[in-house]
């Protein structure tokens, strides 16, 4: 890798040229400029060194979204640390075993995380730090409080005649050298640590910037979680590289909050997982354009031109009317809601990746995305199928390049399971490519049905069908004593706004059920519906953890 071609040089590089422009906003709140992130993590670079911190040590990160959360991030890594971004959706258990497991010498929490955590169960960490203001809610070290209390003074005794552009010169990695450990959020229950380089940040920074169309000054807003690196990557990393104007929403990204949000800062560029995009496009545009469309959308019906145009116009209006291209990632997009946004011409794009490659492996600009593909190889990546007919007969996803991780922290025979000796990481993944290079998913081979005839049903595909139906909000196809079940969890608000009782309900349920057999073969017809009441628990990327429901009774 070329001396240019590193992480490091992005950060510099973007804070010097866009020194007064703005960089981050917590919505209807405060606002830093590049040169205040700057000062910010100049002052945190006193303060890691008056309390021992050294290059190599683990600082965690575990909150919303925020101004704050991002300095902490920037300042970890410009100082040589290695960030351990962790979900604030995690439970706490699993936030004290992720600070103890990567040995993290500092926490910075938001306060929601802190209320439910124990300072006892974390024994090796220095000290915690509320993101909120900086203040030191818990220390093993009277270092900690001091260094922070007197972070201004040491900062201007160290840059007595201000601080300027020239004093940006940050931490020169290794591009193969540990940069982030993010412990995933899997649908499979087990939580790993997943360590990526610096050469994965920096190629996905310049993948991103090659994919979207953002210059600075530009708005953009973080709507997906950063300890997720969807997030970390595509809103944040990316938008400071160019000096975007990056929006904190600081609180849950609800379609509500998103297009309210959207309408006032118009984003350049979006990107957000498909259940933000569904909700959107069922509840907010298909019923002012033609309430027919909205009944009938598993058929999707070829509609007018005028019609076309209107739902559009109401789509693009939905997500500020400024954007280049929303990408659409992290769980797959609904088969008919992504025919409806193509007929319509909507700049939407879908990429497809892992934590383990931070994320991208492939993706593709809105303009010449093969309708239902997830896009080509991302730069510097290498896929294929591994099927003696990759076009035509799924097989499983493997790729290697750039982006790849260096392996599961502290579990190398896991790492073995999925990086063979030819640097290929087997995703797990199922799918196709085509001779022009777009990759098509199935679903996940762990998810994969196999009936006692020998057929092989993707849960996945009949479950894009099934939440177009009436009332129904999510579902979840599960094979039990041999017959596919569904288990619905139905749309109780609209259900209940529109009449409907209980038992009003199971009978729409029954009769979606005998609607949806109709277009399914014989083999993975749905033989009974489990109702219920209570949304099914999701991970970051808003997939539904599956294996939390696979006996489920009923």
């Amino acid at each position: 890798m070329k001396p240019k071609e590193r992480f490091m040089d992005y950060i510099e590089n973007s804070i010097v040229c866009n020194w007064d422009l703005n960089a981050f906003t917590d919505y209807r709140g405060a606002t830093l400029q590049y040169k205040d992130v700057a000062r910010k993590i100049a002052k945190f670079h006193i303060v890691f060194e008056a309390i021992g911190i050294r290059p190599g040590d683990k600082i965690a990160v575990c909150g919303r979204n925020s101004a704050h959360w991002g300095v902490v991030f920037l300042a970890t890594l410009t100082y040589g640390a290695v960030i351990v971004p962790v979900l604030h959706e995690f439970k706490a258990d699993n936030i004290h075993h992720i600070v103890n497991h990567s040995e993290s010498r500092l926490l910075f929490v938001g306060d929601r995380v802190w209320e439910n955590l124990n300072e006892e169960a974390m024994p090796e960490l220095l000290g915690v730090v509320l993101m909120t203001d900086f203040s030191v809610v818990f220390q093993r070290s009277g270092r900690l409080v001091e260094a922070l209390d007197n972070r201004n003074v040491l900062y201007g005794k160290r840059y007595p005649k201000h601080f300027r552009p020239g004093h940006i010169n940050y931490y020169k990695a290794d591009p193969d050298e540990l940069a982030v450990i993010n412990y995933t959020s899997g649908t499979t229950g087990y939580s790993k640590g997943v360590m990526l380089p610096y050469r994965s940040l920096w190629s996905n920074i310049a993948y991103s910037q090659e994919l979207f169309r953002v210059k600075a000054g530009d708005k953009m807003v973080a709507i997906l979680p950063m300890g997720h690196v969807f997030g970390m990557s595509a809103d944040f990393l990316y938008g400071f590289s160019v000096g975007a104007h990056i929006y904190f929403l600081t609180r849950m990204p609800s379609p509500k909050v998103v297009t309210q949000s959207f309408a006032e800062i118009q984003p350049r560029s979006i990107a957000c997982v498909p259940l933000i995009v569904e909700k959107i496009i069922k509840k907010n545009i298909l019923p002012r354009v033609d309430n027919k469309i909205g009944k009938l959308l598993l058929h999707v019906p070829i509609v007018s031109e005028r019609i076309k145009a209107l739902a559009r116009k109401e789509a693009m209006k939905m997500f500020g009317d400024n954007f280049d291209q929303i990408i659409i990632g992290g769980a797959p997009l609904n088969v008919e809601v992504e025919q409806f946004l193509k007929q319509i011409n909507f700049p939407y794009t879908i990429g497809y990746g892992m934590t383990e490659c931070g994320p991208f492996i492939t993706a593709h600009r809105w303009e010449t995305l093969k309708q239902g593909s997830c896009g080509t190889a991302a730069s510097r990546m290498e896929v294929r199928i591994d099927s003696p007919d990759p076009q035509h007969v799924a097989g499983e996803l493997l790729c290697r390049g750039t982006n790849l991780m260096l392996g599961y922290y502290k579990e190398p025979a896991i790492t073995a399971e999925v990086i063979d000796r030819d640097g290929w990481l087997h995703t797990g993944d199922l799918g196709t490519i085509d001779e022009q290079g777009f990759v098509t998913l199935r679903g996940r081979s762990k998810n994969m049905l196999l009936t006692s005839s020998g057929q092989n049903i993707y849960p996945e595909e009949i479950e894009s069908k099934l939440n177009n139906l009436p009332y129904i909000a999510e579902s979840l196809v599960v094979l039990q004593q041999q017959k596919v079940v569904a288990l619905i969890y139905p749309d109780f608000d609209e259900a209940f706004a529109n009449g409907l009782k209980q038992t009003d309900i199971e009978q729409v349920m029954e009769q979606n059920r005998v609607e949806l057999n109709k277009l399914l073969p014989a083999y993975c017809q749905i033989a009974k519906v489990k109702i219920h009441f209570e949304e099914f628990e999701k991970t970051a990327k808003k997939s539904i953890k599956r294996f939390m429901y696979q006996e489920a009774k009923g």
